[in-house]
């Protein structure tokens, strides 16, 4: 495939607006990355309630399994931010709140349809798994707004003072903070409502933030390989972003 060709050098903050075939192959690469991230936050919201401990370098990290996904939608929004804009991201948390909440309502209906005398999930066993959902995406909800809304305007912010350059530093700097804002206020909701004891919350939020400081530094190879195709593929400058 021939990538698009530009007729001039464009500034980095013009959008390149893009025609035909180049468009809707854009497109198509936008929506895969936006049902990434849907399923990476559903996935999360529906497994919270395993912990694990991982023993790495002399350090026992204790998390929620709900936690390995995550990194996911922030590595998806920073991608997203950086070739198709700060609009196009907006739109993305939007659609993960609206998904969250028709999983709440679904989980919910669930809960209040009496099993069947041969069901192999019984109405406890379903309750025991699931009985906690509305509690983790209502916490999950309040700081995923919070942590998303915060990684997209810190990314644009540091693109703009950056001019476009420097991608991983605006990579990290917006991930790590929102990551750790993240973390706290999930934590603190759950432990609230008494599905953690407060006891649990220093040594979860600690984990929590070097387990997802590692992964915000590890996930940067992948955002750069990720631009990297795409700008190649639809002939952007570095830190112009396609027009949709």
């Amino acid at each position: 495939m021939t990538p698009a060709s530009a007729t001039s050098s464009p500034r980095w903050d013009t959008p390149r607006t893009l025609e035909g075939a180049d468009k809707e192959r854009a497109t198509l690469v936008f929506l895969v990355l936006s049902g990434l991230f849907v399923a990476s936050l559903m996935t999360c919201n529906l497994l919270f309630r395993k912990f694990f401990t991982w023993e790495l370098g002399g350090i026992t990290f204790e998390q929620s399994i709900g936690l390995l996904p995550y990194p996911l939608t922030f590595l998806v929004t920073d991608v997203i931010s950086e070739v198709y804009g700060k609009r196009r991201a907006n739109q993305v948390v939007v659609t993960g709140l609206v998904a969250s909440l028709l999983t709440l309502f679904l989980v919910t209906v669930g809960s209040a349809v009496p099993a069947a005398s041969w069901s192999p999930v019984t109405d406890g066993e379903f309750d025991h798994v699931f009985g906690q959902t509305a509690l983790a995406v209502g916490a999950s909800m309040a700081a995923y707004l919070l942590a998303q809304a915060l990684d997209v305007q810190v990314f644009h912010f540091w693109k703009r003072v950056t001019e476009g350059r420097h991608l991983w530093l605006r990579n990290n700097l917006s991930t790590v903070p929102s990551q750790l804002v993240d973390t706290a206020t999930v934590l603190a909701l759950l432990c609230a409502v008494g599905e953690i004891p407060w006891e649990r919350f220093g040594t979860l939020f600690l984990n929590g933030a070097l387990f997802k400081a590692l992964v915000a530094a590890l996930d940067t190879p992948l955002v750069y390989g990720a631009v990297g195709v795409l700008r190649r593929r639809f002939g952007l400058q570095p830190g112009q972003e396609v027009a949709l």
